[in-house]
């Protein structure tokens, strides 16, 4: 048994809200393909709400309610996170670029040694 009995509650009518979700995308997904008689814009408009609507419905879920105070938390971290001036930024890709240019040359050349190598000893060129 659960200390607080509003946690169970909320538990329980959990998997209705769920299905409620699952019957709103679902009933977005399924009006948007038998109403393709109407114009494109309320389609739209349609789909946007239902999807909307079962994003409230899902927010209100225990789990729903975790991943919208895990995605307020993120953005206060985002926000606490010193950034790179564009110079630094532009050096590090200068660096990054160069590297990767270096390493391909030195891949490349021991490609050649090796192909070379096996050449001499299977007596087999290409």
């Amino acid at each position: 048994m659960s200390a607080n009995p509003e946690a169970s509650t909320n538990s329980s009518m959990d998997g209705l809200k769920w299905g409620l979700v699952f019957i709103l995308l679902g009933g977005a997904v399924v009006g948007n393909y038998m109403l393709a008689d109407l114009s494109v814009a309320l389609r739209v408009a349609g789909v946007i709400i239902a999807v909307a609507a079962a994003l409230v419905v899902a927010a209100q879920t225990t789990k729903g309610k975790t991943a919208v105070t895990f995605a307020k938390e993120s953005r206060t971290e985002v926000r606490k996170v010193v950034w790179p001036t564009r110079q630094e930024a532009v050096q590090t890709t200068l660096i990054v670029f160069a590297v990767t240019a270096i390493m391909a040359l030195l891949l490349w050349g021991l490609d050649a040694i090796l192909v070379r190598v096996v050449a001499f000893i299977t007596g087999v060129s290409i």
